[in-house]
């Protein structure tokens, strides 16, 4: 009987110590899940920040890509506006000797010849986006007009208008590169 109540009580502390370590089983097994749980969010925050990181760092790259490309475009441009300016007074030299010859007695040949080079420096001009400012009997535009003079005008609808243009303006893809210098009617 002694046997048989040692036996009871070691099958009642196994059954304890069974109880114990499922227990102690279970609460392991919630730990695991919880560091299971908390390593996959930790995963998705930084999968999240490095995505996010990524974005950041593309977009960034594109902005600097279209700001090269524009700064190259200005540079162009600039270069370009440049050029075309210091070829205005040639223009202007041109026009004159125009203005000359059709006042003078100068041979045909003279005449064609100044006009086709004018024409053809023209034509190049208009092709890389020059334009003449159209002053002539236009209302006075400070956008576009420079007034070097006024002069009386007896009619109404003369004042305030261009009466004369001493300088052709210009414009350059739209832009002015130089005013037009005229007379306003007053």
């Amino acid at each position: 009987m002694a046997d048989e109540k040692k036996t009871k009580e070691e099958k009642k502390d196994s059954k304890k110590d069974i109880k114990a370590l499922n227990a102690q089983i279970e609460e392991l097994q919630k730990q695991l899940e919880e560091a299971k749980a908390e390593a996959e969010t930790k995963l998705a925050e930084s999968e999240a920040k490095a995505k996010d990181d990524y974005l950041r760092l593309m977009a960034e790259f594109e902005n600097f890509r279209r700001r090269t490309s524009q700064e190259k475009l200005d540079l162009v441009n600039v270069a370009a506006r440049s050029t075309i300016e210091g070829m205005l007074p040639v223009l202007d030299d041109c026009e004159r000797a125009m203005k000359l010859l059709a006042n003078s007695d100068a041979n045909d040949a003279a005449k064609e010849g100044t006009e086709l080079i004018y024409n053809k420096l023209m034509a190049y001009l208009k092709s890389k986006g020059l334009a003449v400012i159209e002053a002539m009997g236009q209302a006075f535009d400070t956008d576009f007009h420079e007034a070097v003079a006024e002069f009386p005008v007896a009619e109404e609808e003369q004042k305030g208008k261009v009466f004369d243009v001493v300088m052709t303006g210009y414009t350059l893809n739209g832009k002015v590169i130089r005013f037009a210098k005229v007379v306003v009617g007053k």
